[in-house]
C-alpha cells in the first residue's frame, strides 16, 4: 500500500511538471502565439458578396455567405476563363504606323501621334469566369439565435453556427490543397434533426445530372469570347459555341455525400438528405484547360476524369484525416511568419464593428497585424506552385463580365500581387507568376515582331491565361504601353536575389530577361541630344497638359519607361556578372544604360512624369508610375540619391493620400522607401477605412470591405497584397546595399516582434523592439557571406561572431551597389548604425541590445 501511495505521489508530481512545461510552451511558442486573434467573425450572414468570406486552395475558390435557411457558396476554378489561344497577329498592318508616329513626335505634334497610335492596337483579353453557386437549403420554422460566422486564417477554415428551436447547427468548410476538394461538414446537435437539399447552378451554359444516389454533377462550358465589362458596343458581349472547337473550355463540378447517418437521395435538382445528425460533403471541380497554346475544347484535358480522380483518391480518408492534411499543408506556409504590434491587444468584436471603430479613430494594432497576415492568407489561398497566378481578384469572382475582365493587369496590378511573396516568406507561391512569364515570352515574341519589327518579347498592359501580349483596344494612355514584360522580369531577378537559386537564374531568369532586353534595345531610339528614348511612350492611364493646352498621353521617354528599362538592364548586368557569362552583351547593356534619358526634376521640385515639365490634367491621379525607380525599383534612394528621393517626396505631397485601394497600397510602400514610417502608417489607416456597408455612412468609396477585401472600388486583391508588402517594407528593407531593420517604423508601433521575414541574400530574420529600438535580433543565413545590417541602436553578439563598422562596398554580391561606393558614403539614416559580420550557410546568429 505504501509503495502504491509513493507511486501515485510521483505520478502527480510528474503530471504537474508536464502541465507546467506545457503551459510554458503554450505561452512562449511563436507558432501558437501566432494563432491568437486571427479570426474574422460576424453576428449576421453576409448581405452581399463583399461581406462573404473567402476560402481557397490556390485552384478552387469559394465565397461563403453563411445564410441560415439558405447557405450560398459561390465557386471559382482558377483555369476557367473564356476564349482560347491567342491570335498572334491580330493587326497585320500595325507596324507601318510606327515611323509615322515617331515623325509626329519629332515634330512635337502630339495630337497626330495620339491618333496614329490608335492604329497599333489588337484584341482584348479574355475574362476570368465564375464556376457557379452551391446552395444548401434548410427549412427552419423557428428564429435563429446565437448566430456566428467566422473565418479562421490560422487554419484556413470557415465556420457558421446558430441555434434554432434549441438545436445547435454548424457548417464547417475548408478547401484542401493536398486532396484538391472542398469539404463541408454539416452537423445538428440533435439526432435526426439535420435535413437539407444541396444544389448547384451557373451563370454559364450548364446542365445538372444525377450520377448516383449520393452524387451529382454540373457540366458546362465557358464562353468562346467575353468582352471586357467596360466595352459597350452593339455586338453580343458574351459568345458561345465556337465551330472550330478551339475556344470555350468545358468544366465539371461534382458534389458527393461522403458520410451521412441519414437518408440520402439525388436527382437533377441536387442532393437531398433527411433525418441525419452529421453529413460530410465533398465538392470537386475541373476544366479542360490544357495550356495557353492548346484548344481547350478539341485539345482539352478530360475534366470528367480529373474530378472523378480527386473524389476517388480521397475516398478512403476520414474527415479528420482530410482536415489534418489540409491544415498541415496550409500552416507549412502560414506559420513561417508571426507579427505582433504593441502586444496585439485582443478586441472581442465582430470584424464589421471593429473596422467601423478603427475608421472612427480607435487604436487597434491587432487589426493591423491581422490585416498583414490576411494578405498572406489570400496569397496562400490563391497562388500555388504549378497553378495560375492570382488575377485582379485572386481566384474569387462572381461575374461573367467581371471588372477589367479580372485579368492580369501588368501595368501595376499583377506585379503588386507578388511584391510581398519573397519578403513575407512565401517564395514558392511566387512561381505561378514566374511560370506564366515563359508563356508570355512565346506570344510576346510574335507581338514584338508583328507590331514593332523588333527582336525579343513584349507584353503590354493586359494579359490572361492565354498569355495575351498585344496592345488591346481603347485609349493609348493604357493600351499602348509596351513595358509590361520588362517589368515582369523584375520578379525573375528578385526571386533569385532572395533564394540564391543559380540554376533558376541561368536556365529560366537570364534567358527571359535577356530576350526582354533585346526588345528594349530595338525599341529605344536616339533623340536630338543623343539620349536613348522610347517613342511612342505613355505613362499608365495618365494624361499630360502641354503648354499649348493640348491634353494627351502619347509622348517621348516617360519616366516610367526609362526607369523600367534602367532596372532591367541593371539586373541583367548583375545577373551576367553573377553567372560569369555573356560578357559582350553585358558591355552593350552598360553602354546603353549610360545613354538612357535621365530622371528629371520639375519646376515644382517634383520628379517629372514626362520628359517635358508638363502639368497633370489630374494632379491627384491614382497611378504613381514615375516613382517606379523608388519602389519597386532601386534606382532612387533617400541615402544614395537624395536629390531624386526628395523630388519623389515632393511628387507624393502633390499627389496626396487619396486614390483607390490599390493606389494606397503602392503609396504605403513608397513612403516606407522614403523612410517615413508615420506617413506610411497614415495610409494604412486610410486603407483600412470601412466601406461597402449598404445603407450606412460607410457605403461608398475606397478602403476595405467588411470581409477585409480591398475596395478599389470594386474589389481588387492587389490592394490587400500591396498593404502587406508595405508593412514588410516598414519593418525590413534589403534593396539598398544592406539589411535595414525598422527603417520606417511609425510612432504608433512603439513595441513589437516579427518573426520569419526574408531578406535578399538568403537571410531570414526575427526582430523584437521596444521604444522603437531593437531588443533582440536573430538572423539565419541560408547562403552564408557577409551580412551588413542597419540598426537603430547598438547590439552585441550572443556567442561566436564579431560586429565591425560597415565601410565601403558590401562584399556580399547580393548587395552590390548600383553606383560606386566611397568609404564615407552614408549607408543608413541619421541616428542608425551600419555593421558587418560574416555568416556561414545554415547558421543562426543572435544579437541583443547593449544596455
Amino acid at each position: 500500500m505504501r509503495l502504491r501511495l509513493k507511486t501515485i505521489h510521483f505520478k502527480m508530481i510528474r503530471c504537474r511538471i508536464v502541465f507546467i512545461a506545457l503551459l510554458i510552451f503554450v505561452l512562449t511558442s511563436p507558432k501558437l502565439f501566432a494563432q491568437q486573434d486571427l479570426k474574422l467573425w460576424y453576428r449576421q450572414p453576409a448581405r452581399n458578396w463583399n461581406e462573404a468570406l473567402p476560402i481557397g486552395n490556390g485552384r478552387i475558390g469559394a465565397m461563403v455567405f453563411g445564410g441560415v435557411n439558405e447557405e450560398l457558396i459561390q465557386l471559382n476554378e482558377e483555369t476557367l476563363w473564356s476564349g482560347g489561344p491567342v491570335n498572334p497577329n491580330p493587326n497585320p498592318g500595325a507596324v507601318k504606323f510606327l515611323p509615322q508616329i515617331r515623325k509626329a513626335l519629332e515634330n512635337e505634334d502630339y495630337k497626330l501621334a495620339e491618333e496614329l497610335t490608335k492604329n497599333m492596337q489588337g484584341l482584348f483579353t479574355e475574362s476570368y469566369e465564375p464556376l457557379g453557386d452551391l446552395m444548401i437549403r434548410q427549412d427552419f420554422a423557428g428564429t435563429p439565435t446565437a448566430y456566428r460566422r467566422e473565418l479562421d486564417i490560422s487554419n484556413a477554415t470557415s465556420m457558421t453556427t446558430f441555434t434554432v428551436d434549441g438545436i445547435e447547427y454548424s457548417r464547417e468548410i475548408f478547401i484542401s490543397a493536398p486532396d484538391q476538394l472542398m469539404v463541408i461538414k454539416l452537423k445538428a446537435g440533435k439526432k435526426g434533426a439535420l435535413n437539407f437539399s444541396a444544389s448547384t447552378k451557373s451563370q454559364l451554359i450548364y446542365t445538372n445530372v444525377s450520377i448516383a444516389k449520393d452524387e451529382v454533377a454540373m457540366k458546362g462550358q465557358a464562353p468562346s469570347h467575353t468582352d471586357p465589362n467596360y466595352i459597350q458596343t452593339m455586338e453580343i458581349p458574351v459568345i458561345y459555341n465556337d465551330p472550330s472547337r478551339c475556344r470555350g473550355m468545358r468544366f465539371e463540378l461534382r458534389m458527393k455525400v461522403k458520410e451521412s447517418d441519414g437518408e440520402v437521395t439525388s436527382d437533377s435538382s441536387g442532393l437531398h438528405v433527411r433525418d441525419a445528425s452529421e453529413v460530410i460533403l465533398l465538392v470537386s471541380a475541373a476544366t479542360s484547360f490544357n495550356g495557353f497554346d492548346k484548344c481547350p475544347d478539341k485539345e482539352g484535358k478530360d475534366e470528367v476524369k480529373l474530378v472523378e480522380g480527386y473524389l476517388k483518391s480521397s475516398g478512403s480518408k476520414s474527415y479528420g484525416a482530410l482536415k489534418n492534411d489540409h491544415v498541415a499543408d496550409y500552416q507549412k506556409y502560414y506559420n513561417r511568419v508571426n507579427l505582433v504590434l504593441n502586444g496585439n491587444p485582443k478586441v472581442d468584436l465582430p470584424m464589421d464593428e471593429r473596422l467601423k471603430n478603427y475608421t472612427e479613430g480607435a487604436k487597434d494594432p491587432g487589426l493591423e497585424s491581422l490585416y498583414f497576415q490576411f494578405g498572406r492568407y489570400l496569397l496562400i489561398s490563391s497562388s500555388r506552385p504549378n497553378g495560375v497566378p492570382a488575377n485582379l481578384q485572386g481566384i474569387w469572382s462572381h461575374e461573367v463580365r467581371p471588372p477589367w475582365s479580372s485579368n492580369f493587369t501588368t501595368n501595376i496590378n499583377a506585379q503588386m500581387n507578388y511584391w510581398m511573396a519573397e519578403t513575407a516568406n512565401l517564395s514558392e507561391l511566387h512561381t505561378p507568376l514566374l511560370d506564366i512569364i515563359k508563356d508570355m515570352e512565346v506570344t510576346g515574341k510574335e507581338t514584338a515582331k508583328n507590331f514593332y519589327n523588333a527582336n525579343g518579347w513584349v507584353v503590354h498592359h493586359n494579359s490572361d491565361i492565354w498569355a495575351t501580349s498585344n496592345p488591346v483596344g481603347g485609349s493609348p494612355s493604357w493600351a499602348n504601353w509596351p513595358m509590361g514584360g520588362a517589368w515582369l522580369c523584375q520578379h525573375l531577378w528578385e526571386h533569385y536575389q532572395f533564394t540564391g537559386n543559380k540554376e533558376f537564374l541561368s536556365k529560366t531568369a537570364y534567358p527571359l530577361m535577356k530576350s526582354a532586353a533585346l526588345f528594349c534595345i530595338d525599341w529605344l531610339i536616339k533623340d536630338k541630344n543623343g539620349k536613348l528614348v522610347t517613342a511612342p511612350s505613355t505613362t499608365p492611364e495618365n494624361i499630360f497638359l502641354t503648354e499649348k493646352g493640348f491634353k494627351g498621353s502619347v509622348s517621348v521617354a516617360t519616366t516610367m519607361d526609362m526607369s523600367i528599362i534602367w532596372d532591367l538592364f541593371t539586373n541583367l548586368i548583375e545577373a551576367s556578372e553573377r553567372l560569369d557569362n555573356d560578357a559582350d552583351f553585358r558591355k552593350i547593356l552598360i553602354e546603353k544604360r549610360s545613354q538612357l534619358f535621365p530622371l528629371q526634376v520639375g519646376k515644382k521640385g517634383n520628379l517629372q512624369e514626362w520628359s517635358k515639365d508638363w502639368e497633370d490634367t489630374e494632379p491627384e491621379h491614382r497611378h504613381i508610375s514615375h516613382l517606379f525607380g523608388l519602389f519597386p525599383g532601386r534606382q532612387i534612394s533617400p541615402l544614395k540619391s537624395p536629390v531624386y528621393a526628395n523630388a519623389a517626396r515632393r511628387t507624393m505631397e502633390l499627389r496626396g493620400d487619396g486614390g483607390t485601394g490599390w493606389s494606397k497600397g503602392w503609396k504605403i510602400n513608397i513612403w516606407a522607401r522614403l523612410l517615413d514610417g508615420n506617413h506610411a502608417y497614415k495610409l494604412i489607416r486610410e486603407q483600412l477605412k470601412l466601406t461597402g456597408v449598404e445603407g450606412t455612412n460607410y457605403a461608398n468609396g475606397g478602403g476595405t470591405y467588411p470581409n477585409l477585401f480591398d475596395a478599389h472600388p470594386p474589389f481588387q486583391i492587389d490592394g490587400n497584397f500591396g498593404g502587406t508588402s508595405g508593412i514588410t517594407e516598414m519593418l525590413i528593407q534589403s534593396h539598398d546595399g544592406l539589411i535595414n531593420f525598422l527603417p520606417a517604423i511609425p510612432d504608433d508601433w512603439g513595441s513589437g516582434e516579427v518573426k520569419g521575414l526574408k531578406a535578399r541574400g538568403g537571410f531570414e530574420v526575427d526582430v523584437a523592439w521596444a521604444n522603437r529600438k531593437i531588443t533582440s535580433l536573430i538572423i539565419r543565413s541560408k547562403l552564408g557571406g557577409n551580412c551588413r545590417i542597419g540598426i537603430p541602436n547598438s547590439l552585441k553578439v550572443s556567442g561566436k561572431g564579431r560586429l565591425t563598422p560597415a565601410k565601403g562596398e558590401n562584399k556580399n554580391p547580393f548587395f552590390k551597389s548600383i553606383q560606386p561606393v566611397a568609404a564615407e558614403m552614408v549607408l543608413v539614416k541619421k541616428g542608425s548604425l551600419a555593421v558587418d559580420f560574416e555568416t556561414e550557410p545554415g547558421k543562426e546568429y543572435i544579437f541583443k541590445a547593449v544596455k
